[in-house]
């Protein structure tokens, strides 16, 4: 009888094994959903739209990019975090939601590292400061001088966390008063820059350049420690006179708490392979992102690292959590 149990045990073991490959070898077997914690239009959007093309070209299959915009991210989170985790249901987020959130936030409803099962990094990019075209502030010494003449007059609108810390930390570095204006999405915030109803914000550039090269937002600076290819003359806000400021995101993808291993790492090198693609390549330039893939283990020792990093930022920015 033992004899057995041990041989059926053992059958079963061996049966489990070869079936995990040979899921992995099948995925993807039906449509993929792409997450976005941002809305339409966004840079997060742009890019899981440009993933999510460049996936299906390469592995006939339907890829369909869900946006579930709004509360810093905490909904789009929080639906990947309970989503059933066999692979198919994908968070393309960036630093707002896994690095940047539990330092603003007292209480979060998703936990950033035990929630989801890191997939890959996907990309770095910077974000432009920006006012509306007919502003009279024509540069970040304009700017500043403005905001130190009527402390606590000037707004900022701010779509991200990344958006909002970055103003944050200019305002502290420069010794300035200004007031944020939340938004849910960095296009929500820019339709009333354009507007006038803000001053000026930060915007990823994937948002921004596309008003900016039709002349109805002006550009004043870049957030990162170097220039942009699609805008070379624009300087950094370092250049600028804000000496040492440097504030750029990221871009990665996570699946839910539990995802196989196999799956896990299948879905790695798939996101690898199509990021060297002609059509992601093309992207990238146009967006000035910067390709930064690596595996699933790279992402968990990145992420921690930048949490620390962003906790910093926040807390020399002097932003108290929520």
């Amino acid at each position: 009888m033992r004899t057995s149990i041990f041989r059926l045990g053992a059958v079963l073991a061996f049966a489990v094994a070869a079936a995990a490959p040979a899921h992995a070898q099948d995925y993807p077997a039906k449509p993929l959903t792409v997450v976005v914690p941002f809305a339409a239009g966004s840079g997060t959007d742009q890019q899981a739209r440009s993933f999510a093309q460049a996936l299906t070209v390469e592995y006939k299959v339907p890829v369909i990019v869900e946006n579930r915009a709004g509360a810093s991210g905490f909904l789009a989170a929080q639906y990947v975090a309970k989503a059933a985790p066999d692979g198919y249901t994908l968070l393309m987020t960036t630093n707002t939601t896994h690095a940047a959130n539990e330092h603003l936030y007292k209480k979060l409803p998703y936990d950033p590292v035990k929630d989801f099962t890191p997939v890959g990094l996907l990309s770095k990019g910077h974000m432009l400061l920006l006012v509306g075209a007919d502003s009279p502030i024509k540069s970040v010494a304009d700017l500043v001088a403005a905001a130190k003449k009527s402390p606590g007059k000037l707004n900022f609108g701010s779509g991200s966390s990344s958006s909002r810390v970055a103003s944050e930390l200019l305002k502290q570095m420069a010794g300035i008063d200004m007031v944020n204006v939340p938004y849910k999405s960095n296009p929500m915030a820019i339709t009333d820059l354009l507007g006038g109803q803000v001053d000026f914000m930060f915007a990823d550039a994937p948002t921004a350049l596309p008003h900016v090269k039709s002349g109805k937002l002006r550009a004043l600076a870049v957030s990162g420690d170097k220039r942009l290819a699609a805008v070379p003359a624009l300087p950094t806000v370092a250049e600028a006179g804000v000496k040492g400021y440097d504030m750029s995101y990221w871009t990665a993808v996570y699946l839910p708490p539990g995802a196989p291993a196999a799956v896990t790492r299948k879905l790695n090198e798939m996101l690898v392979k199509v990021s060297a693609s002609p059509a992601i390549v093309a992207y990238q330039a146009i967006s000035s992102g910067e390709a930064a893939t690596g595996t699933p283990e790279a992402l968990a020792k990145f992420q921690a690292a930048e949490s620390q990093k962003w906790g910093r930022v926040i807390r020399a920015a002097g932003i108290e959590p929520e």
